[in-house]
């Protein structure tokens, strides 16, 4: 899928008129029914199969957040009932009509979007639509659960609808984020439940409901696939593996690693590991360190903390840069460079005229995505102005980036003093 572009000055586009908010629709019959049609392809091919059921009343539907056909999904268990969609506001650009026929709610990711929760109680309550939110607000990287916002039973309690979970089977499986968009033959299962009543809301403190979040949005795809033995058996399985194993878990080095075919090698080191068809990881030299990919992960997570405490984490890269400000085109603005150390990010360019910074306490996450509208890997960052998107060089790993905004953000709430960059360390 691609995305309207267009090539304008940084003047010309912070001087755009900005949209003016507006209500959410409740969904039109013709299109969410010509959405369900073709949706239906997708899923005949996934085999798809859905248990249990959803309440009489409308509801705030969660669900985990794997692949595009995550969407398909929805509207096969909730078709015919209306429901709006909680949606990233690129999906609106150049398609800004169809999107709200369709019962679509613009926001920004990882940024403060106070009319957000305005506009999902308006068609709770106003409209008597449910609404559906991926509450990890991004694709998992690793097969795993993205952090989730803390304190969301505050807002449960107030919207005062049951809250719905969507689990998927074989979602991550089928169409992994690193993969480069190739399909695998993998069914994909769902299964539907009353997560909080409003009783439960109602007698339910809002920590107890954020455990129950997080119980909720435990997973591990690589281990479902293990365990319950489904093969992969594509040639291309471990294709862009490097994006998210970014660090050899042998010699330590970055921007070395290649995911091709069945392999992942470490051209700095020569370490080769072969994926199997149930998503293990083998060294050929026999002395595999990490053979469950989340666990890679999790460990180059560690490290990043590692270098955010000692103050030697730094990304400092040339970036080309494009900017989203209304819903007419993503607009290319110029080159530019773009720095995250353990005070935040700062994004300069466009001769001179661009200068953003964001501090880690900002947000709990990061938008970053691989192969973002078929452009290149990004890493998104802004504000209610502006959002800019940021695409580095092949190579640079962008996971990194995610991991270290997260691990700021938890950093900073111990801890309110500024840590040093590696140019004062």
């Amino acid at each position: 899928m691609k995305i309207k572009t267009k090539t304008l000055s940084y003047d010309q586009v912070m001087a755009l008129p900005r949209p003016a908010h507006k209500r959410p629709l409740r969904p039109n019959l013709l299109f969410r029914t010509l959405v369900r049609v073709l949706s239906q392809f997708d899923l005949m091919a996934a085999r798809f199969r859905f248990t249990g059921s959803l309440p009489d009343e409308p509801a705030l539907v969660l669900m985990n957040h794997s692949s595009f056909i995550d969407l398909k999904i929805v509207y096969r268990i909730l078709y015919p009932r209306p429901f709006g969609i909680v949606c990233t506001s690129d999906g609106f650009v150049g398609k800004n009509w169809l999107m709200r026929q369709i019962g679509c709610i613009p926001t920004r990711k990882f940024v403060s979007d106070l009319p957000l929760i305005s506009d999902i109680r308006y068609l709770l309550k106003e409209k008597q639509t449910s609404v559906l939110m991926y509450p990890e607000a991004s694709y998992s990287f690793d097969g795993k659960a993205t952090p989730l916002p803390r304190r969301l039973g505050v807002i449960f309690k107030k919207l005062d609808v049951p809250i719905v979970f969507i689990r998927t089977y074989g979602a991550f499986t089928r169409d992994p984020l690193y993969n480069g968009l190739q399909l695998r033959k993998v069914p994909v299962r769902a299964t539907v439940e009353t997560l909080l009543s409003r009783e439960d809301l109602k007698t339910k403190s809002v920590e107890e409901i954020d455990e129950i979040l997080d119980t909720a949005f435990d997973f591990d795809h690589f281990a479902w696939q293990k365990e319950n033995n489904v093969e992969v058996h594509e040639s291309f399985r471990a294709d862009g593996l490097e994006r998210i194993l970014y660090r050899c878990a042998h010699c330590g080095t970055e921007g070395h690693m290649e995911g091709k075919g069945t392999t992942l090698t470490c051209h700095h080191c020569g370490k080769v590991h072969k994926m199997d068809a149930l998503g293990q990881l083998h060294a050929t030299d026999g002395d595999t360190r990490f053979a469950h990919i989340p666990d890679w992960y999790a460990w180059e997570r560690d490290e990043v903390r590692k270098e955010l405490e000692s103050g030697t984490y730094l990304l400092d890269t040339p970036v080309e840069i494009a900017m989203m400000v209304d819903y007419k085109a993503i607009y290319r603005v110029g080159s530019g460079r773009l720095v995250h150390d353990a005070n935040g990010f700062t994004l300069t360019g466009c001769d001179g005229k661009l200068n953003y910074t964001q501090k880690p306490q900002s947000s709990y996450g990061l938008y970053a995505d691989y192969f973002w509208y078929e452009i290149g890997d990004v890493i998104c960052i802004g504000d209610k102005n502006a959002l800019y998107y940021c695409f580095p060089p092949a190579g640079v790993p962008v996971a990194k980036a995610r991991q270290a905004a997260e691990e700021l953000f938890k950093l900073t709430r111990t801890t309110r003093t500024p840590r040093p960059t590696p140019s004062e360390a």
